[in-house]
């Protein structure tokens, strides 16, 4: 059971929780525009993102083409930012770069926007399309503040998305080679070097491509079997000019030895 003094404390709190809440709603329907706006400034540098918002949102139109319009569209950005609604919190960060290119706060909203973009790029087994848009709007940050104090930290951010690109990449090339669809993952495999070439994956994808072709080769129909065995023993010279102390060496002599008898009988 609860004590007197316990009793006393919810009470009170309710009656605090209530008393705030009532005011709230007050504000909300209250006609005084100038008292709207001073009490949406109020709950947003107290961090009370949620009733902040409520208030912009209704004066939005109102204070439209004035200098109060740009302080709340720049406040409702950061609202949705902290409230970790990273979408809604892009498109404001965005929208307010479009709207107003002559205010201070461009240049931090742009890098805002992109930066709410890589927060949205999920895992790499996941749809990248976040992770594209995050790197185009980097990209378009960086060309246009070259000397943005920034730059170091899109830079950073461009090479965690673009590694996180690699990763996708390899592992969906890797998976056509585990199902056994060696003509595809030979395409993924090349497709994905050609896209990264400095992949940390290099040497694996290279040695993979190699026994793909001759996996592919051991599959073929007789009419296809001595081009693709061919095309196993080029894969082989390729590896080892530039690994030749590969890790995955042993592996790759025997398919080459392998290809070289097929081709020879």
């Amino acid at each position: 059971m609860f004590s007197k003094r316990s009793y006393l404390f919810v009470l009170i709190t309710l009656s605090v929780v209530f008393g705030s809440c009532s005011k709230y709603q007050k504000y909300l329907k209250s006609s005084d525009y100038a008292l709207k706006y001073e009490k949406g400034v109020e709950y947003y540098e107290k961090k009370d993102y949620y009733r902040a918002i409520g208030l912009f949102e209704e004066l939005e139109n109102m204070y439209k083409g004035s200098d109060k319009a740009e302080k709340i569209q720049f406040f409702m950005a950061y609202c949705y930012y902290n409230q970790g609604d990273q979408i809604l919190a892009g498109y404001y960060f965005k929208n307010f770069a479009e709207r107003y290119p002559l205010s201070v706060h461009r240049e931090e909203c742009e890098y805002m926007s992109a930066y709410c973009s890589y927060l949205n790029s999920p895992e790499p087994s996941l749809d990248q399309a976040y992770t594209y848009k995050a790197i185009e709007e980097m990209q378009m940050f960086l060309n246009k503040y070259p000397k943005s104090t920034r730059v170091a930290e899109c830079n950073k951010i461009v090479d965690d998305l673009r590694s996180k690109l690699e990763i996708k990449s390899f592992k969906s090339a890797r998976l056509y080679f585990d199902i056994g669809d060696y003509r595809a993952a030979i395409i993924a495999f090349k497709a994905g070097l050609i896209d990264f070439p400095d992949s940390p994956f290099r040497e694996e994808i290279m040695f993979l491509t190699l026994k793909s072709a001759f996996l592919l080769a051991e599959n073929s129909i007789i009419s296809k079997k001595a081009t693709r065995y061919q095309d196993t023993v080029d894969e082989y010279y390729a590896f080892t000019a530039e690994y030749p102390q590969s890790q995955y060496l042993k592996e790759a002599e025997k398919l080459f030895n392998d290809a070289t008898k097929n081709l020879k009988n």
